[in-house]
């Protein structure tokens, strides 16, 4: 896996001060994407133990609310075992702190509910790992810029775990 960039006290995507990764590679190819740097899968750097470890190590900061995911798309089959180490090793490090994750896909499409290259036998797992999920395509005709974290009046902001909980999508923010 590659990524395009990584930003430490970041306030734009997802609550809080945030550590945020944006990987490389989308085939979406969303009109009007902010980062379309980012669709090419070997765009950026490549992903090492060592980047890993830098951002766990700047989520070890006490105003440091959490890590979000971003790309590029997280949930492109080549990035998600990369990311499940990832949230794995954070989750273990960090229990309290969240984990907010930007996606193309619906909640469906991750979950196998709606036929998707995203549904893999370890997207489940991924899923569970992160708490707070901004589903769904970006779409020019529904860009609103008065919306907080996302860009397109189609996209949700899912509490990921009450809504594997309940066995139905619960809205985080509206």
């Amino acid at each position: 896996m590659n990524y395009a960039e990584i930003k430490t006290n970041d306030i734009a995507n997802g609550e809080s001060v945030r550590t945020s990764l944006f990987v490389s590679g989308c085939r979406h190819r969303c009109k009007n994407c902010f980062n379309e740097i980012a669709w090419d899968f070997s765009s950026g750097k490549e992903f090492t133990d060592e980047t890993a470890e830098y951002i766990l190590s700047s989520c070890d900061r006490s105003w440091i609310d959490g890590l979000s995911l971003l790309g590029g798309e997280p949930f492109e089959p080549e990035n998600q075992g990369e990311l499940l180490r990832l949230v794995a090793k954070f989750k273990s490090r960090f229990p309290t702190k969240s984990i907010w994750c930007y996606s193309g896909f619906t909640f469906e499409e991750i979950t196998g509910k709606a036929p998707s290259r995203a549904f893999t036998d370890i997207s489940g797992e991924l899923l569970s790992k992160i708490d707070i999920l901004v589903d769904g395509r970006f779409v020019e005709e529904k860009k609103d810029i008065t919306l907080v974290f996302r860009g397109s009046s189609n996209q949700r902001i899912i509490d990921v775990k009450k809504t594997l909980e309940n066995n139905e999508i619960e809205i985080y923010l509206k």
